[in-house]
């Protein structure tokens, strides 16, 4: 019985020991806690694949735009409404001539093979350098400001350009039809060709003096053409 209750003793002292032992390798680094092994997720990588980056929690964005979750909508909604990185169409848009830069006249006939060619000029009276692009909007109306004859015909075919405007400098678009004597066409004389500017609302207002112009009938379509930089003289 003394040798059993020696071994059961010897026994009860081992198994103290190691858990003595247990508990002081759980406390060797002083913080009294016992640290767990630590997992990383797949989503913890960096975003845009770069090996170098160390994987913090520092927000990494992709230049390839294949970033998902709140990170790559809040920056591409700063990318589109940054004035500085704005779109092409917004950039065109910011840039272009408006109504109340610009000031509007006719130039002088340049008639040939029964056509009368007329330059509609456009020139940039402002401080600042916009920009012209494509078919101006154009009507001939009568003293009390009623149309005479139907909106005129964009002429196809020409490549169409934006035409940067310094203060001072013009673009034109041509404005032509056949002579009424050769094609028969009615006529009514204008008193005042209005001119909308590309992509603008507000009208310019042009002294008309040129006479009659087709308005009904044969060969009775007025034609433009896109601007092109100068004054068409």
């Amino acid at each position: 019985m003394a040798n059993t209750s020696q071994s059961l003793r010897r026994a009860a002292l081992l198994v103290s020991a190691v858990a003595v032992l247990g508990l002081t390798t759980a406390c060797g680094n002083g913080s009294g806690t016992v640290s767990s092994p630590q997992t990383q997720s797949g989503t913890a990588a960096p975003a845009g694949g770069d090996a170098s980056a160390d994987g913090s929690s520092t927000p990494v964005t992709s230049s390839g735009g294949s970033d998902s979750g709140s990170d790559s909508a809040s920056s591409g909604s700063a990318t589109s409404s940054s004035p500085s990185t704005g779109s092409s169409t917004s950039a065109a848009s910011s840039s272009r001539c408006h109504t109340s830069e610009l000031k509007a006249t006719v130039g002088g006939n340049d008639p040939g093979a029964g056509q009368e060619n007329f330059p509609i000029v456009l020139t940039n009276f402002s401080g600042r350098t916009c920009t012209v692009r494509g078919y101006p909007g154009a009507a001939f109306v009568n003293a009390s400001g009623t149309q005479l004859g139907p909106d005129p015909v964009r002429e196809t075919g020409s490549a169409v350009t934006t035409v940067t405007l310094k203060p001072g400098q013009s673009a034109w678009a041509g404005l032509t039809f056949s002579n009424p004597e050769i094609s028969g066409a009615k006529t009514a004389t204008p008193t005042t060709l209005v001119v909308t500017p590309p992509d603008e609302k507000d009208p310019l207002k042009v002294t008309w003096t040129n006479g009659a112009v087709p308005v009904s009938g044969n060969s009775s379509s007025v034609r433009l053409t896109v601007f092109s930089a100068g004054t068409g003289a």
